[in-house]
């Protein structure tokens, strides 16, 4: 965790679709792009975090080693016994807190019979202590607030095991509860042999949803980059026939072994005395004592030395991907002044490569569809410099020989002083902007960073220091200081290329190896001077005239309506300093097209891809450099939306920029085609595991294969043009009615004035046309027999679904209320018995998804990934849960353990700009929707058993179920 991605685009599948986010790279990292990707995926091949190693029986916290100075407002501690504490108070959001107890041993201190140990005892940890039942942790919890997932987590890496809670209230018992579960977890859980026996095939099941193309791949490119490293032999998932047949007492000796006080570190933030709980941490913690010596940490290996090198990774069903990375020995110097320096002047130089590859990548016919660069520590076994792009199958070639020429380009001529201000301008931008929006920091982020601190043994320091500490190392850089740390960066071992592929090219490695030396023989050239460009959308007419304005008091909305048909709703909030969201929303969004045959919607990134008339994306980009703006394109059910992140200070370039894609619009075949080829160079992933099949198809199966929902397939991939791309969005982005949605730290009257100086000044736009296509939305008739897809992948592989319809959202808001509730109960039963007591699969999920567009349209589902073997009675147990709803009330702590985390998640998110964002959507054209806001809190307290009952009776019956199975060829 904690890769962020730099100002460029990235091209991601999410879902069903690729989604473009342009956004600015975090303070605390400078990694960049599709590069890290491959980061991403070993921290997903890690269970999804980068930690670094600690040695020695008691380890002090990093500033007593460093120059750096840590926030002044976190009180860092430690025991007598050697526990670590960090307690900061955060009120953001009010009346919350989050607690992380990190447990500094992973998979690296497994034993060869242990190896999946680690995971297995965090799986274990929920599973009964001296204090607590088994079973009964995720129930007292969920009394408290909390969901299971959200809010109350755990993940194992090779160096560490984090448990996460995130409490909704502050109050002296839930606080005690949080810090006792904290302590049982530390020293007194019971490791039932039965308890464990159940728990092996959830376990198993995790295993299977891991065992992806992109896991393995990124677990053979991490092995050949860490080669000679402990961390290639240690996966934290570990060894199936060890999770199987391992015997609790070897649980157990890991766990007396490894959780120990020395070893571990407490973090508390949120609306809470810092001395008091202080005192408390001392009272609970203070009596643990470690069991036996402290065993010594295990050799870890040397990195092997390489030359130059060239590798395959063959998975099937995985993308095309080429990438050279160096390697040099982790620095386990401590975290000082100087380090940090020397990092950030190696990666500013590889920011501007990064840039230069992301260029190339947005030209007509570029040789891939993606590219970045980046470096990083790896699991305190390496320093990785790492240049990767993404290409289609059959023009990796291409793609090898484009970022070789690029690396070798900077390394011999180096990057401009203007491309290195550039990058210092960006930068700093988005430091000050988290600078500024410190004192709004949200609490759950705060505990994730101080606790990624520990793991990256690095200074936990403040915005404003980060601030600082750049402004200082950065005074003075020189393009020549920066190009002979790029010298240095592209030395060591290497240059190592890797292939990854689907299949495998004639003669293997040695094809991609004469590859690389046949464009290792071509020359290069200095790179031409880049020209400035200013910003042109400053101006788009006479401001426009309100000619209607109303307040809503009682949820702080300012309503306006524009001469020119434009609308504007305004919610000011003090939730996040100096943080505005923009929302656009144009015409009818998928209800408004033709239901009767498919359109390029998947081709939404490339609206922003394209860039404006004016100039293209990458000029869009070099252009507002110093500000802190975002753009997003999506289409959703009822309108083409874009959407914006800004601060205050930059609202105007927010908005002129939204408005230029608006009124100025290009529609760049270069675009359409790149994401044509990311779509079509996926496409295979999807059909490699049972999820993907789901994620995939699920939309347009629950809208009864309308084509607006339904996922193209290759051929209409392949046979879409540009032309079609462009007569899809351009009629509705330049025409559509529009309504905008500006929420956060701003004023009514600024949002008001610049936005009539944008939108406002546009020519008219007409009002929404009711339509009748909105009743030809349907759920799926019940069928005999369950729908049935294949997957391409494990054989004891399968995912499940159970889906029901119920209507839409704003009809009947006392009904979406029981919904919510009803469903979290038909999960919280499922997960108790096919998860807990069955040990049957570790993914096992419902949800209740009821439109606010669609009259009538909404249902619910539960869904599953399995063993094949168990999918009917996976079925079987929603019939008797669903007959066991009808028939009987069910108990008020049932009831309770589903309201409470509903509410109290709810809660959460009001203190959010986002919440007002998504539910302040047709304010001005739905007052139901504003009804939902006054009644959120209020409707679910009013759902009383006989509310659920009633409902169960009216929809959780067999013969309204409709389902849907992905099943592993041999099985069908």
């Amino acid at each position: 965790m904690g890769n962020a991605t730099c100002g460029i685009v990235a091209l991601k599948p999410s879902g069903p679709f690729i989604l473009i986010t342009w956004t600015r790279m975090s303070h605390k990292k400078m990694e960049c792009s599709m590069a890290w990707r491959f980061l991403a995926a070993v921290s997903l091949v890690a269970n999804f975090t980068s930690p670094a190693y600690a040695d020695g029986p008691s380890v002090s916290w990093p500033q007593t080693q460093s120059d750096i100075q840590a926030e002044s407002d976190v009180h860092f501690g430690t025991l007598a016994n050697g526990m670590r504490f960090a307690i900061m108070r955060n009120v953001t959001p009010p009346g919350q807190a989050a607690i992380r107890f990190r447990i500094g041993s992973g998979s690296l201190d497994e034993n060869d019979d242990q190896q999946g140990l680690a995971h297995v005892l965090e799986h274990m940890a929920f599973k009964g202590s001296t204090h607590v039942g088994e079973g009964e942790m995720v129930r007292i919890l969920q009394r408290k607030g909390l969901a299971f997932g959200p809010d109350t987590n755990a993940n194992t890496s090779y160096e560490e095991t984090v448990y996460a809670l995130d409490l909704p209230e502050v109050d002296a018992d839930t606080v005690s509860t949080g810090l006792m579960l904290m302590r049982e977890t530390a020293s007194e859980l019971s490791l039932d042999a039965n308890a464990l026996d159940r728990e092996r095939g959830v376990i198993l099941s995790e295993e299977r949803l891991r065992d992806t193309p992109q896991y393995r791949a990124a677990l053979g490119i991490m092995n050949s980059l860490l080669a000679g490293r402990r961390a290639t032999m240690r996966v934290p998932i570990g060894k199936v026939d060890i999770i199987s047949n391992a015997r609790v007492d070897l649980v157990r000796d890991y766990y007396r072994a490894n959780y120990r006080p020395d070893r571990a570190t407490l973090i508390v933030v949120g609306d809470i005395d810092p001395a008091a709980m202080e005192t408390e941490i001392r009272q609970r913690f203070g009596d643990w004592k470690a069991v036996g010596p402290t065993p010594t940490r295990p050799d870890l290996g040397a990195l092997e030395t390489k030359g130059e090198s060239a590798d395959l990774i063959a998975v099937p069903g995985g993308m095309t991907s080429v990438q050279i990375a160096w390697t040099r020995p982790y620095d386990a110097a401590p975290d000082t002044f100087a380090k940090r320096r020397t990092q950030l002047i190696e990666d500013l130089g590889l920011m501007v490569l990064n840039r230069r590859v992301s260029a190339i990548a947005s030209k007509a016919n570029a040789p891939f569809i993606s590219a970045g660069v980046g470096s990083q520590d790896i699991l305190n076994s390496a320093h990785v410099v790492l240049i990767a792009a993404n290409s289609q199958p059959d023009k990796w070639q291409a793609a090898l020989a484009a970022i070789d020429q690029e690396q070798r380009r900077i390394q011999e001529f180096g990057a401009t002083q203007a491309e290195i201000d550039r990058e210092i301008l960006d930068y700093r931008s988005a430091l000050q902007a988290a600078a500024a929006g410190a004192a709004t920091r949200t609490t759950t982020d705060i505990a994730s960073v101080l606790a990624s601190s520990v793991d990256d043994d690095q200074v936990f320091t403040s915005p404003a220091e980060d601030l600082s500490l750049f402004e200082t190392m950065t005074n003075g850089v020189t393009a020549a200081e920066i190009n002979q740390a790029l010298q240095h960066a592209f030395s060591g071992n290497g240059a190592q290329v890797v292939l990854q592929t689907a299949q495998s090219p004639e003669r293997g490695a040695d094809t991609v190896r004469q590859v690389y030396d046949a464009s290792n023989v071509v020359a290069v050239s200095a790179l031409s001077s880049a020209t400035d460009v200013a910003w042109p959308y400053t101006h788009f007419g006479a401001p426009g005239a309100v000619i209607e304005r109303r307040a809503i008091d009682d949820l702080g909305l300012t309503m306006v309506r524009f001469s020119n048909g434009v609308r504007l709703t305004v919610k000011p909030t003090k939730l996040r300093a100096n943080e505005v969201l923009v929302r656009e929303d144009i015409g009818r969004g998928r209800l408004g097209l033709p239901h009767d045959r498919s359109a390029p919607i998947w081709a939404s990134p490339a609206v922003v891809l394209s860039g404006v008339k004016a100039m293209d994306y990458q000029d869009i980009q070099k252009a507002l450099t110093a500000n802190i703006v975002s753009i997003d394109f999506s289409v959703g059910d009822s309108s083409f939306r874009f959407d914006g992140h800004t601060r205050t200070e930059d609202l105007a370039t927010q908005l002129q920029l939204m408005t230029a894609y608006t009124s100025d619009p290009d529609y760049r075949p270069e675009a359409f085609k790149r994401v044509q080829q990311a779509y079509l160079s996926g496409l295979d992933q999807y059909e490699a595991t049972p999820g993907g099949v789901v994620s995939r198809d699920f939309a347009g199966l629950v809208h009864s294969g309308d084509p607006r929902w339904t996922f193209p397939d290759r051929a209409q991939l392949s046979a879409a043009k540009p032309d079609d791309f462009e007569a899809l969005f351009r009629p509705v982005v330049s025409n559509g009615p529009i309504d905008i949605t500006i929420v956060g730290d701003v004023t009514v009257d600024d949002a008001i004035r610049l936005t009539a100086e944008t939108f406002g000044a546009l020519p008219p736009r007409p009002e929404t046309a009711s339509s009748d296509d909105r009743n030809d939305v349907r759920f799926p008739a019940t069928t005999e027999k369950p729908v049935v897809e294949i997957h391409n992948g494990r054989a004891d592989n399968a995912a499940a679904a159970v889906g029901v319809p119920i209507g839409d959202l704003l009809s009947d808001l006392p009904r979406s209320f029981t919904a919510n509730i009803a469903a979290q109960i038909f999960q919280n039963r499922l997960i108790d018995q096919f998860r807990i007591v069955e040990g049957a699969g570790y993914v096992l999920e419902g949800d209740v998804d009821l439109s606010r567009e669609v009259p009538g349209y909404g249902y619910a589902y539960f869904y599953v990934e399995t063993d094949p073997a168990k999918v009917a009675r996976f079925y079987a147990l929603v019939d008797d849960i669903a007959k066991d709803l009808r028939s009987h009330d069910v108990s008020p702590d049932e009831l309770t353990r589903a309201r409470e985390p509903i509410i109290e998640t709810l809660k959460h998110q009001q203190q959010g700009n986002e919440y007002w964002i998504e539910y302040l959507r047709d304010a001005q054209t739905d007052s139901r929707g504003l009804d939902r806001i006054r009644d959120n809190l209020s409707g679910y307290d009013k759902v009383a058993a006989a509310d659920i009952r009633a409902f169960a009776t009216a929809y959780f019956s067999p013969e309204k179920f409709w389902k849907f199975e992905v099943l592993p060829p041999a099985v069908r």
